[in-house]
């Protein structure tokens, strides 16, 4: 029995070191931790044991806000740090709202470098953001040489930058100075090049002698001539372009325009990469997330399945040429892009170990597929949808529906799921619900309403446990509505109303007859008009089929309240966890100004701190001179309802 028990943990031990070698690092060198975005940490210092004498260790803040107040509304510190190696100075390095680049000593948090690329502010409506930088060592330099030690980040008005590593200093051989300005690549136009409608929203990747960063995130995807979302792969010593990705078309001789009229050939753009990518270097594949071709919610100018778009591609990091790729939603006329980094972990089946990436969608459906192939690891099913859609729409017939995991939130509303906190809510509830002609998922947007449910899963991605083979991740269920309308009968007093992002009075879909609303739908009281808890954290089995290993409501309302009432409901959640090998998962993303800590095997809650502002970013953690750190931007944004806007980085360890 002792025998079979050794041989039993030893077998284990094995298995989570060939799942560390799959992509996954100690010392969070990568936005996911690794370069496969699992989001974990074999750090054991901080565990199950001691996680409640956790303290707070230090402080920084960017100061964005105090230089920008009148940008305060829409900036957001969605960052998560890396840690530079100690050849490159042991600094932990991140970019704030506004892409200045900062190098902080990890043990107290002060500057030791920043870099501001001065962004162009553009037009008020611009949001302000930047979730990481990368990380890339030149092996062919000599040691000590400048910029053999690279930090790469992509600012908010399209360019591209190389810093030294230890200095900050821009590294002149890469591109123009240090820079390599993509608009004009992006906009062909000149009067176009600081209109501001893209920008870049995530880090770029490395992987051999190459920096790679995704198509610029849309900011006008209601336009049906939106810019194209190429990826771009350029030298990491010169800053010359290597190879570019279109995700969408523009050839019809090209494979990928099945389905595709020439006009749509022309002058659809979108289907760009906004969300975090991947890399397996042992592999040379790179992992998009690919977004929605143009414009978001009428595709009767994109005939098809609008292939790569709504997609995992893998492409060869050589070339670009693409390797496989995997549709998650034909013809999306949802705004379903995916939204969340691509994780690249080893599966346990059948008592082998099969390299997959997990995708996560917004409709809280999860994607297992094999990493090689981009084959189903577990079964996915083309199911019949409706298609009964605006005039002019050709929508899909069926949409993939993955067999297991099940989806981890609801498919659909109706006026039975009505909830308030008064009988009066209630019953305004049920109306609003009632109203709307279309509930569910795959529901085609109409002219009479169509009622849907929240980003079940967004940027922040999820944890991956390769011990336990347990997948964790935040849920957010609440509804909201998309309405089409001709775009010939809106006002002008509609048109003129005030309006934050894509919610608001009707947006014209330029191009199209078409206009569209978006919204959440609440009650009188401002709450969801349907039944808590609209935020989770939940802790899914992918070895065996126990399905849902553990749920805990995830955020109280005493921030999102006139009268501060801490109930357990959960709130709107954005970010993600990390886990530990201490067993502890950690997280903040709720709207209650709180960074917790949780038993990865049973969902209790072991550690809870208030942070300056809601930590609506994924947190990591490093160890420097014996010394176990959990570091998360707590900078708040719009799911606090611009309560607690700041600009706060705050890190936690154990006294010493």
């Amino acid at each position: 029995m002792r025998t079979r028990t050794f041989f039993a943990a030893l077998a284990l031990l094995l298995a989570a070191a060939q799942c560390a070698s799959a992509g996954d690092r100690d010392d969070w060198q990568h936005y996911g931790g690794g370069p496969g975005g699992s989001q974990y940490s074999s750090l054991t210092q901080i565990n199950r044991d001691n996680v409640g004498g956790l303290q707070l260790a230090w402080t920084y803040r960017t100061g964005d806000l105090e230089r920008h107040p009148d940008r305060r509304p829409l900036a957001a510190l969605n960052v998560t740090p890396i840690l530079v190696p100690k050849a490159a100075g042991q600094s932990l390095v991140l970019c704030s709202a506004m892409n200045r680049v900062i190098a902080l000593d990890p043990t107290t948090g002060k500057e030791r470098w920043v870099y501001d690329p001065k962004i162009e502010m553009g037009p008020q409506g611009n949001k302000f953001l930047c979730r990481g930088v990368a990380y890339w060592e030149d092996t062919a330099a000599t040691a000590g040489a400048i910029c053999r030690h690279r930090i790469f980040t992509g600012t908010k008005d399209l360019r591209l930058i190389a810093l030294d590593a230890v200095t900050g200093r821009l590294c002149a051989g890469f591109g123009a100075g240090g820079t390599v300005d993509i608009r004009p690549d992006i906009y062909t136009d000149t009067a176009k090049l600081n209109v501001g409608d893209v920008q870049f929203s995530a880090p770029p990747v490395t992987v051999a002698d190459l920096v790679i960063i995704g198509g610029a995130d849309n900011t006008k995807f209601w336009r049906a001539d939106s810019p194209r979302g190429e990826v771009r792969a350029f030298d990491a010593r010169t800053g010359a372009l290597r190879w570019k990705f279109d995700p969408l078309p523009h050839d019809a001789p090209d494979p990928a325009a099945l389905g595709w009229t020439r006009d749509a050939l022309a002058q659809t753009g979108g289907g760009n990469v906004w969300s975090m990518m991947s890399v397996d270097p042992e592999r040379g594949l790179v992992f998009l997330p690919t977004a929605t071709a143009a414009p978001n919610n009428y595709g009767g100018l994109r005939p098809g399945d609008n292939r790569y778009a709504n997609s995992v591609v893998a492409l060869r990091a050589a070339d670009g040429s693409v390797a496989w790729h995997f549709q998650i939603v034909h013809h999306d006329v949802w705004d379903l892009d995916l939204p969340a980094q691509p994780i690249l972990v080893d599966l346990e089946r059948d008592g082998r170990q099969v390299p997959v990436v997990i995708q996560l969608t917004k409709q809280g459906l999860i994607f297992v597929l094999n990493r090689e192939t981009g084959v189903p690891v577990f079964p996915v099913e083309e199911r019949p949808v409706p298609t009964d859609g605006v005039p002019g729409e050709v929508l899909s017939p069926t949409q993939p529906f993955p067999v297991r995991p099940a989806p981890v939130g609801a498919t659909k509303y109706t006026a039975d799921d009505a909830w308030g906190f008064t009988v009066f809510d209630r019953a305004a509830c049920r109306q609003k619900l009632k109203s709307f002609g279309r509930a569910g998922l795959y529901e085609p947007p109409s002219l009479d309403g169509t009622l849907l449910i929240a980003s079940a899963n967004n940027w922040g991605g999820a944890a991956w446990d390769p011990q336990r083979q347990l997948l964790v991740l935040p849920v957010t269920q609440a509804p909201i509505f998309t309405r089409l309308k001709r775009t010939a009968d809106v006002t002008p007093e509609e048109l003129n109303k005030p309006r934050m992002g894509p919610i608001g009075p009707p947006m014209p879909m330029a191009g199209t007859p078409y206009s569209f609303e978006f919204g959440p739908v609440l009650s009188p009281l401002f709450s969801p008009c349907t039944p808590p808890p609209w935020g989770e954290l939940l802790a899914l089995d992918l070895r065996g089929d126990t399905g849902t290993a553990w749920r805990f409501t995830l955020g109280t309302l005493d921030k999102l309240m006139p009268v501060p009432l801490p109930l357990p409901f959960g709130t709107p959640l954005s970010g993600g966890p990390t886990i530990t090998a201490g067993g502890l998962v950690f997280i903040g993303a709720s709207a209650d100004e709180k960074f917790r800590a949780f038993d990865v095997e049973t969902g209790a809650k072991l550690w809870e701190v208030a942070t300056p502002a809601s930590a609506l970013a994924t947190p990591m953690t490093y160890e420097v001179d014996g010394r176990q750190f959990m570091v998360v931007a707590a900078g708040g944004h719009i799911v606090t309802g611009f309560r607690n806007v700041s600009d706060y980085v705050v890190a936690y360890a154990l006294p010493p």
